[in-house]
């Protein structure tokens, strides 16, 4: 078994990066909810603890709170934000309300380097989000770093192995952020790097294997690679047990459909149906802007097209879906996670009450890239792994307002010249995801000596390495001209084409 980091979940929307961030260091890690008990701890066997960053105040009535024997295990404890405060708190330092909230980018100078910030500069640009702060550390503490707010954003008791950060390690924005953890893992922590998605496999296929048992499961196929990899997953896992179901929704991009019945037919094992649904999910959606009712309507519509499809199955207990970690920490809280919900997903969030049949979610504790890793494992091919997100509500969250086939169709072409720009220049393969969004807006504009009066189109293209951050892409400008002139000359409907360069946080990837 491989070592394992434990991550104590505190509610805050980082957790699973910070997790992900230790992933990639080829250590494995786990997350619990903040409140698990001391026996499902030590069941861990972690080799160190990492205590997340939370919403809440540790002055706050009812805060979340570990199981107080934590500290007593013996094994090193990372503080991160709120887990710093709570640390700080509980092992009788003082902590109180910031005068000002420190929040964004700030200089972080370290005071001693430590085993912490060992082979570091003197000074960082860090990514703070609180707004309380440690103003006396606890007996055998000392602090190594400052911020012009904060004078203990870091705190070190290097005879225990307990440390504190004020700021967030594991977000890009934070300046050398993955040496700290680095150096927690394997300076403080002594781990081996003894991990990697041939062991999720081996788990994975018993696990599904359990769960199932001699049951049948079918799968929504989207074409994208979570799907496809959980198809991939699933059928080594059980076989000729598993069906795949494509769902036609209407909200697809350009070619899709054709698309994925030939990627299905030369890649992933198993049987494939086609459910040409278009028409019914557009009914369901007529006059519809609302986005969380959008989602729910798709979700449910999608769930009310597989029981139809079941029918004529016959027996089929199990629903597969590629269900990420990002999509469940978005959406609703799970394991006691306490984390405020921002969106719902169409597979998460959006499913009936009562469901006909259970869920299989595979790939629901892993991120996009270790999803690519688990493909690349599995034999899917280049064009599959690196294919870009596609949102499980399709072009239905990204014609903002009401949906019309007038929209998606316009939406559609400019999508596909989006995409084939960026792949002819090389761009498509340096981006996280990248898409069009139809805006429900018309603007003025001249076409040879004619007024025109048509819609606007913006363009979205991200950088990110989990998609729980991301940074706005920084296309060259002959491409963005490139890219504009086409879709205005080449898609009747539209005249006016806008860049998006907001980043996350504090916007979405996706508008809707």
């Amino acid at each position: 078994m491989a070592q394992t980091i434990l991550v104590l979940d505190f509610g805050s929307q980082y957790t699973q990066v910070i997790a992900r961030r230790i992933r990639e260091q080829s250590v494995y890690s786990q997350v619990l909810p903040h409140n698990s008990s001391l026996n499902a701890i030590k069941a861990a066997n972690p080799v160190g603890i990492i205590l997340s960053g939370g919403p809440a105040s540790v002055l706050s009535k009812g805060a979340p709170l570990p199981h107080k024997q934590i500290f007593s295990l013996g094994v090193p404890i990372l503080g991160i934000c709120y887990g710093l405060q709570l640390m700080g708190k509980l092992l009788g330092g003082e902590v109180k309300k910031c005068e000002r909230r420190e929040y964004g980018r700030s200089e972080l100078i370290i005071t001693k380097a430590g085993k912490l910030f060992n082979g570091l500069p003197k000074s960082l640009t860090v990514w703070n989000s609180h707004g309380d702060a440690i103003v006396k550390i606890p007996k055998g503490f000392q602090g190594i770093a400052c911020t012009e707010n904060s004078q203990f954003s870091a705190i070190e008791d290097s005879k225990r192995k307990f440390f504190g950060l004020q700021f967030h390690p594991e977000v890009e924005h934070s300046q050398l952020g993955v040496e700290v953890i680095k150096n927690f893992l394997f300076s403080i922590c002594k781990c081996k790097a003894d991990w990697d998605m041939g062991d999720f496999i081996e788990t994975s296929v018993e696990r599904i294997r359990q769960q199932v048992g001699s049951k049948r499961v079918i799968l929504g196929l989207s074409g994208g690679v979570d799907s496809s990899v959980a198809a991939a997953l699933i059928d080594r896992a059980i076989g000729k047990q598993l069906t795949s179901i494509f769902v036609d929704n209407g909200l697809l991009r350009q070619n899709e459909r054709n698309e994925v019945i030939k990627l299905f037919n030369d890649h992933i094992p198993g049987k494939l149906r086609v459910a040409k649904a278009g028409k019914l999910f557009l009914t369901k959606l007529k006059g519809v802007s609302d986005p969380e009712r959008k989602r729910k309507i798709i979700g449910k519509t999608f769930i009310d097209v597989f029981d139809k499809e079941v029918k004529s199955l016959g027996d089929v207990d199990f629903l597969a879906q590629g269900t990420l970690y990002p999509d469940v920490i978005e959406s609703v809280p799970i394991g006691g996670n306490p984390a405020a919900l921002i969106k719902s997903h169409h597979n998460v969030g959006g499913l009936p009450d009562k469901m006909k049949l259970k869920l299989l979610e595979p790939l629901r504790e892993l991120f996009k890239d270790e999803v690519r890793l688990l493909g690349k494992k599995l034999g899917l091919p280049d064009n599959v792994i690196n294919r870009h997100p596609f949102p499980g509500p399709g072009l239905g969250v990204r014609v903002i307002g009401d949906l019309t086939n007038k929209r998606l169709n316009i939406l559609r072409q400019a999508d596909a010249i989006f995409i084939q720009e960026l792949r002819n220049s090389g761009w498509y393969a340096k981006l996280w995801q990248a898409f069009c969004v139809f805006l429900p807006i018309r603007s003025v504009g001249v076409m040879g000596d004619e007024r025109t009066y048509e819609n606007v189109i913006c363009l979205r293209a991200v950088t990110s390495s989990d998609a729980m951050t991301a940074d706005w892409a920084k296309l060259p400008d002959a491409l963005l001209r490139k890219v504009s002139s086409r879709i205005i000359n080449e898609v009747k409907g539209a005249n006016r084409v806008a860049y998006d360069i907001s980043s996350k946080p504090p916007s979405t990837i996706e508008w809707e």
